[in-house]
């Protein structure tokens, strides 16, 4: 309570990554910032929200940082008078919709991702299903037997759309990264087993796994299965030694076996 009143600030971590208090006057000993004015404060959060969103509504904007929706719409009346928002108007909206002056509009989006359930992206399940056509629910909490995709399932972003979602889970006793169900949108472009291949191959070198395992569930899950075997690396003919024809070594001494 003391921390939201603005009493005692955050002055450090611990390793743990647990904030250190202490007395507002002492974190600020030259008196607290102009910004730690309440509307400041709330200013400042709904444009970097705006920021984050590119477009958005009130709604959108003051679940980014989980403030209170009355006080998220008198900011934005603010930043409109101050020129930072700008009203735009979308195709099947029936609500009003706000811009930050610094959206830039790309001429094509190249983005590939598998997204966290508690990513911004698509955290605010309203805007989600409305922007991209994509419903989505965490069904950890959902009993096994009413699981429509999974219990950890990521959706993937892949381009301009989110074309699919895995159902993930890290093995680390047996150094492997599996994949449990895989299941592609309606309008999953010809390329998406190829691209979700990839972003699993990061995924498993960022875990520090060894390989990908694919399950026979979802009906991405074939194609997918065999694009991960082929960027299986070859088997090394040289057994990890010096080729005496061209002097160079095989694959397994160049890139961890995964077979």
């Amino acid at each position: 309570h003391l921390f939201e009143e603005g009493r005692v600030s955050a002055a450090a971590r611990t390793a743990q990554f647990e904030r250190r208090y202490a007395l507002t006057s002492r974190v600020y000993p030259g008196g607290t910032p102009e910004w730690m004015d309440p509307e400041a404060s709330m200013d400042r959060l709904i444009e970097a929200a705006a920021k984050a969103h590119g477009i958005g509504t009130v709604r959108c904007f003051a679940d980014y940082f989980r403030t209170p929706a009355k006080a998220g719409q008198a900011s934005v009346e603010r930043l409109l008078r101050a020129g930072r928002l700008e009203r735009v108007t979308v195709k099947g909206w029936d609500r009003d919709v706000f811009r930050h002056v610094d959206a830039k509009i790309p001429r094509r989006a190249e983005g590939r991702a598998l997204l966290s359930p508690f990513d911004s992206l698509v955290f605010e399940r309203r805007r989600l299903e409305e922007l991209f056509g994509f419903h989505y629910r965490i069904e950890i909490y959902t009993p096994a037997a009413k699981r429509r995709f999974g219990y950890y399932v990521l959706p993937f972003l892949l381009r301009e759309a989110i074309v699919a979602r895995v159902d993930l889970k890290a093995d680390r006793t047996g150094g492997r990264l599996l994949v449990r169900s895989a299941h592609a949108e309606p309008s999953a472009p010809s390329d998406t087993a190829e691209e979700l291949a990839a972003e699993l191959c990061l995924m498993r070198d960022w875990l520090g796994l060894q390989e990908v395992v694919v399950s026979p569930a979802g009906d991405l899950a074939r194609t997918l299965n065999e694009a991960i075997a082929a960027r299986r690396p070859s088997p090394d003919p040289f057994g990890g030694r010096v080729s005496p024809l061209t002097g160079e070594t095989g694959y397994v001494a160049l890139v961890s076996p995964v077979d």
